[in-house]
Parts: C-alpha cells; sequence; structure tokens
C-alpha cells in the first residue's frame, strides 16, 4: 500500500493522496495545466521551474518517457500532482516508466487525488504557493506554515536558475541563410530546432552572462535576427535584460520574443507586466490573431501578462506599435509588434510538441523580418 502524501495550498486548504515519485516534500506556485498529452515537455519545460503543476488530464503516464521528447537536460517542475497515473508504460519509443524517471531525479509528486477539485480551487481563488508533503512527520499546521514560507513566485528572478551553462550553436539544416542570437532564458529544445530546419544557425548565449559581455559576443557574431526565449520567474526582476533589447532595439537587429521573451520585449517597449489570477498553461488556448482574423488553438505556460492598449496603436519610443494577438478566455494580450522598426512577439509557444501547430508560422514570420532587414 501507498505511503500517504498531502498537497498542501497557502490558504490553508489540504488534499490528501499518496505518495508519488520521490518521496519527500517540495515547494512551489500551485498550477494547472490542462493538456491531454505532452506532460513530458511539460515536465522539462524550464519555464516549470519553481512550480507545482496539477494535470487536470485524469490518466498520465501512459507512454512513460523517451528520449525524443525532452525539452531540456533534465525535469524542471518543482512537483507533480496527478488523479491516475498509469502502472503500465505502452509506448515503442519508451525507455522507461514516468515514476521511476521521477524517482531517479528526485522530483516529489502525489497520486490518488481529485484534481478537477483543486482546478476549480485554484480557479476561484488564484495561483498560489503550495507544497507536498510525503508521509505523517508533520501536522496539519506545520505544512501550512512550511509553505506560507516558501518563495512566492512574484519577485522572483529565476533565469539564471534555467539558462545554459555556457555558449553553444545549433546549426542550420542545410545552407546556412541566416544567423541569430538566441538569449536562453529558459529556452526549450524544440525552438532552436525550428529555427535551424529554417536554414538558421542559432547562437545560443546565456542570460547568466553580463549585458557587456553578451554586447560583446553579438558584435562578433553579427547576428541577422536576435531571439528571446520563454522561461520562468518575474518579468518585473529582468531589468538587466530589458536594458539589453532596448541596445540591440536600437541597433535595428530584427527581434522575435516568445512567452517571458514577449514580456521582457513589452517592457523595453515601456509597458508594465502584472500576474495573471491563475495564468495560461496547456494546448488549447484560444488566441485571435488581428491581422488575419483567425483564431488559433495555441500552447500557453506563463503567469504573468502585458499591459499594452488593446485598441489602436501605441506610441514607444521606437515608433508606433499594435497589439496583434489576443486570448479569447480573458482578453489578455497575447501578441505586439512594432511598425517601424523589425520586432515583434507572443506570449505563447508556436513550437508546442506535443500540441497545436496553428502558430508554427511565426517562424517563418521571422525569417521574413531578416529577409526585409538584409535587403533594407
Amino acid at each position: 500500500m501507498s505511503e500517504v502524501a498531502y498537497l498542501v495550498l497557502d490558504d490553508g486548504r489540504v488534499f490528501k493522496g499518496e505518495a508519488w515519485g520521490a518521496f519527500g516534500e517540495t515547494f512551489g506556485e500551485a498550477v494547472f495545466s490542462t493538456g491531454m498529452t505532452g506532460y513530458q515537455e511539460t515536465l522539462t519545460d524550464p519555464s516549470y521551474h519553481k512550480q507545482v503543476v496539477v494535470m487536470t488530464a485524469p490518466h498520465i503516464g501512459n507512454t512513460g518517457v523517451n528520449d525524443e521528447d525532452q525539452e531540456s537536460n533534465r525535469i524542471w517542475v518543482s512537483g507533480f500532482a496527478v488523479r491516475d497515473p498509469s502502472p503500465v508504460v505502452s509506448n515503442w519509443r519508451a525507455v522507461g516508466s514516468l515514476e521511476d524517471e521521477m524517482k531517479r531525479q528526485g522530483v516529489v509528486g502525489i497520486k490518488s487525488l481529485d484534481t478537477r477539485a483543486i482546478t476549480r480551487h485554484l480557479r476561484d481563488r488564484g495561483a498560489m504557493r503550495a507544497g507536498i508533503f510525503s508521509g505523517d512527520s508533520k501536522s496539519r499546521e506545520e505544512m501550512v506554515i512550511a509553505v506560507r514560507q516558501s518563495p512566492k513566485m512574484s519577485g522572483s528572478m529565476l533565469s539564471d536558475d534555467v539558462t545554459t551553462a555556457s555558449k553553444y550553436v545549433v546549426p542550420a539544416q542545410g545552407e546556412r541563410l541566416f544567423k541569430v542570437v538566441a538569449l536562453d532564458l529558459g529556452v526549450k529544445a524544440a525552438t532552436p530546432r525550428n529555427m535551424s530546419e529554417r536554414g538558421i544557425e542559432v547562437h545560443v548565449l546565456p542570460s547568466s552572462w553580463s549585458n557587456d559581455d553578451l554586447l560583446k559576443e553579438i558584435a562578433i557574431i553579427s547576428p541577422d535576427g536576435f531571439f528571446l526565449s520563454n522561461g520562468p520567474g518575474d518579468p518585473e526582476t529582468m531589468n538587466d535584460t530589458v536594458a539589453l533589447v532596448r541596445e540591440i532595439l536600437n541597433q535595428e537587429i530584427p527581434v522575435f520574443g516568445i512567452c517571458f521573451g514577449h514580456q521582457i520585449l513589452g517592457r523595453a517597449l515601456g509597458f508594465e507586466t502584472y500576474k495573471l489570477k491563475f495564468g495560461h498553461r496547456g494546448i488549447n488556448q484560444p488566441v485571435l490573431n488581428r491581422q488575419s482574423g483567425r483564431i488559433e488553438i495555441t500552447a500557453h505556460n506563463h503567469g504573468f501578462a502585458l499591459e499594452a492598449p488593446r485598441e489602436g496603436h501605441f506610441s514607444t519610443v521606437y515608433g508606433p506599435g499594435e497589439v496583434t494577438h489576443i486570448c479569447l478566455n480573458d482578453d489578455v494580450v497575447e501578441g505586439i509588434r512594432l511598425l517601424e522598426r523589425p520586432a515583434f512577439s507572443v506570449q505563447y509557444h508556436p513550437e508546442a510538441a506535443a500540441g497545436p501547430h496553428d502558430a508554427n508560422y511565426l517562424f517563418d514570420d521571422f525569417v521574413s523580418l531578416m529577409k526585409g532587414a538584409k535587403r533594407g
């Protein structure tokens, strides 16, 4: 029989379940993901660093884990909460079970939970700190106190935790058409791969470097474009990166940002960011593309958003811009672009895998932006 375990929220709500994965205790921001597939992408996405992820899909683990679906070299979630993990692995690519991999990497999990009730609670009360505790070593009061003493996501600077330790290059597939510098704020492996498929040589640089070192390296590479990746943490803490982006904009190097990178570009243009009540996570978020009029089904993972004018054009020191994409669930700004300089961003993931590919064209838009800059 499995050991008892508890998921404890900082508002005092306690959910009883069974220990799963590694045994122990862990803390992070409680969030829910609505994806029915792609749990390995979620687990290895650096944007989930310091988060306890509650999966709304009841059955997780059917396909085990494999080497192909890794978005980084490790699991980043602080904790993983599910209802009914599969006891059987059935997939030709699997190299092991999900629970064994969680144990190997020391990821504390909990199962046999009413994840629907947890999700409804978070939707009503908002994302909050959480802890997972295996065993009966602490009282309810002690667990709640421990959760309330853990760090909040607001004010957290986490990109240095997840960025690459050293620079590296992802070569272009076939003829090299462009060179791009990608600032690794928590980049997923699928992102440089998507650019590589389009003839882009991607130079990935650590976000932990100083701006002086980054600008020196960028001058040596002489890139055709600059990419701001996804990543974890509060965009309000990223003042140095905001200053770097402003310098890139002054050089008129084409800029493309996704998720965290979208928020940082927005801050570079002079906008504020704010914490969402429970964030957007999962692979079924409807977004209106105002330029095409199409509704795109997109993959999201963000707890913060950009406060930008939703109607008409806005003014910046880099010229006018506009909001290009809006989330149809809650009217959150999901994309922006400048009209007189080559820069745009979206808050969702065009490289989703597994997930919808409606937004994959954004990489082609980046290519078009760099072509236009070269002609200019």
